[in-house]
């Protein structure tokens, strides 16, 4: 069905994760500073590997790019729901809907195979120590994240064209604060099985891909690590993994939860306290993660400190 046949309203009005005016003032507060610091250590973290020379590698180039993912996603929706603590009417207009879902999609698909592409990356790097910067070039880096967005950005289109070419006649009223398909799905009063068949099927495509490539990668990672040794050797290499198994097990665990629990324990304010770990919470983890655990991070913003900028 047309959407003009079906539909008298042109914007939704987001219910919001509460009604109380106190509580809405305290949340506006946390999450202006969680997303402050999403913005500010994400663009730090890309704007570190971009002028030091020492962290333009493989590794580095992923990771400015998980950086890049996590400032994208998260500004798809952190600003909108800052605003709406404080607005009276929490509305967004209907094609306004269907972009901020574009891009969360988008980047949050992309963040989701990237964790898989870093993985594969630090097996390589473990592995192959000698052959490393030959294996992994620039191009096949390139390939690499270009197949990666663009992954994503086809997922992303398919779900978005799905699910506003949905027939929605009854209430615009999104029981959450952002534009997610789930929401949307109780809204329309089409038969939203493909929409649902179709989510299930790339996501757990998208999911069992990532998960199996993280864990195969790092199979093998092991086994390369057996082979070191000394046992210095081998924490060494190992802690070169920590922040990565760090950030793909905050991540996953988060989605995973999310999507595949039983329908039995599912809740809706639950479902809003996830939402908001994962799309605000999580990009601010990411670079914290990285910068303390890693020396090339920390001696790269040291030098960066002590540099002399003005003579």
């Amino acid at each position: 069905m047309e959407r003009s046949n079906c539909s008298a309203f042109n914007e939704f009005i987001f219910l919001g994760i509460t009604d109380n005016t106190d509580v809405r003032v305290a949340l506006f507060t946390i999450f202006l500073l969680v997303y402050l610091i999403d913005l500010l250590a994400n663009l730090g973290m890309m704007s570190l590997m971009l002028v030091d020379p020492h962290l333009h590698t493989p590794m580095y180039f992923f990771l400015s790019h998980l950086s890049f993912c996590d400032l994208c996603y998260s500004t798809a929706i952190g600003p909108k729901m800052l605003l709406d603590f404080m607005a009276e009417k929490n509305s967004i207009p209907f094609l306004g809907c269907a972009l901020q879902f574009l891009i969360f999609c988008v980047f949050a698909d992309a963040e989701c195979l990237l964790l898989a592409v870093m993985a594969f990356d630090r097996y390589q790097a473990i592995s192959n120590p000698l052959l490393y910067t030959s294996h992994m070039s620039s191009r096949l880096c390139s390939l690499l994240v270009a197949g990666v967005y663009l992954v994503g950005l086809t997922d992303a289109l398919i779900h978005t064209t799905l699910a506003f070419r949905l027939c929605f006649c009854g209430s615009n009223k999104i029981n959450h604060f952002f534009c997610d398909l789930p929401p949307l799905f109780l809204l329309s009063c089409s038969d939203t099985q493909v929409n649902e068949l179709t989510l299930f099927t790339i996501f757990g495509f998208i999911e069992l891909s990532t998960i199996s490539g993280v864990l195969i990668s790092y199979c093998y990672i092991i086994l390369s690590v057996m082979k070191i040794r000394s046992v210095e050797g081998r924490f060494k290499a190992f802690s070169t993994c920590a922040s990565h198994l760090t950030a793909v097990a905050i991540f996953q665990g988060t989605v995973l939860f999310m999507y595949f629990r039983p329908s039995s324990a599912y809740s809706l304010d639950q479902d809003k306290m996830t939402s908001l770990f994962y799309t605000l919470v999580i990009p601010m983890l990411n670079p914290l993660i990285y910068s303390l655990r890693n020396k090339d991070v920390k001696a790269a913003m040291q030098k960066l400190r002590n540099k002399k900028w003005f003579k």
